[in-house]
């Protein structure tokens, strides 16, 4: 009995000693994982000055981007009629009435080929551009549960909303390609620089729409001079319905701090094969990434407000 004794006494000790050993060795391991579980949490904090945008976090939200895209996309053309075949109309709409008025009345020089193709090759990214910079301006304040309630980049929404207007505009590229076939217009070589022409625009947009983005949530003036703002440009940019501006010195200064005067005069002569100013080109879209870094620095000057004042 006492040789069980010892036995059982010995076992205890052991298990007891085995216990003092283990328990230590998980108090390591638990305080380990939460240093690192502490090293792992990101702080977020509001920014100063005038930040440039993060790229690389936009990038990891791209899936974000393009659902909020395909959202916007559904949610304009939901419960229509014609559904996306506004996206045609609109522009033709536009093309009857300037080749009425000014092909047809006034007579306006249309660079050797008809005229309601002529306006076609400059009403397409000029309804981009305004639809763009319309859509992007007021998408903020439209995503007001969205920006109280999580965190994610708040770039992601105006670019959105320009991405849903790029998928309209692709839709619309139908209506260019068949009035080119009917009134027997070929491309030329310079159709391969439509595709960075329109980035220039594409970017050019984006900075006008977020910038408008930002100050329409400080300040909702915004909302009725964005409409206003877009028609006015409108007919400060002559190229999109003649073929030949304003010589005058002054009038001619102003058309060239415009950028889309350039951008759409550049993308009809890339269309049709006329020669292309590269130098001119490279210009724009030198302006075009200005204007889109600008933009996206006064948003996120302004971004820190949104949630108190949306």
């Amino acid at each position: 009995m006492g040789h069980v004794g010892d036995q059982g006494s010995q076992g205890i000790m052991t298990t007891v000693e085995t216990e003092a050993v283990t328990v230590p060795t998980h108090a390591a391991a638990t305080s380990r994982g939460t240093a690192s579980s502490q090293a792992a949490v990101g702080r977020i904090g509001p920014v100063s000055g005038w930040p440039m945008p993060n790229f690389a976090e936009l990038w990891h939200f791209r899936g974000l981007v393009y659902f909020l895209s395909w959202r916007d996309v559904k949610v304009r053309y939901k419960q229509t009629f014609l559904g996306a075949a506004w996206a045609i109309i609109q522009p033709v709409m536009l093309m009857v009435v300037f080749t009425a008025f000014l092909g047809r009345v006034a007579k306006v020089p249309s660079a050797g080929i008809p005229y309601p193709l002529f306006v076609c090759f400059g009403v397409l990214p000029w309804t981009f551009f305004a639809t763009a910079i319309t859509s992007a301006g007021n998408s903020v304040v439209g995503s007001e549960r969205l920006v109280t309630k999580i965190y994610f980049p708040r770039l992601a929404i105006p670019m959105a909303a320009v991405g849903a207007a790029i998928v309209d505009f692709v839709i619309a590229l139908f209506l260019l390609v068949g009035m080119m076939v009917y009134y027997r217009v070929a491309p030329g070589v310079g159709l391969i620089m439509v595709p960075f022409i329109f980035a220039a625009i594409v970017l050019t947009a984006l900075g006008v729409g977020i910038a408008l983005a930002a100050l329409n949530v400080l300040y909702r003036d915004f909302r009725y001079v964005i409409p206003f703002m877009v028609q006015v440009w409108m007919f400060g940019t002559p190229t999109i319905y003649m073929s030949s501006p304003a010589e005058h010195g002054a009038v001619k200064a102003l058309l060239r701090l415009n950028p889309m005067t350039g951008l759409i005069a550049a993308f009809r002569s890339a269309c049709i094969g006329e020669s292309i100013n590269f130098g001119q080109v490279a210009l724009l879209g030198a302006v075009a990434v200005a204007v889109f870094l600008c933009g996206c620095c006064i948003f996120r000057r302004l971004e820190n407000r949104f949630a108190d004042l949306i």
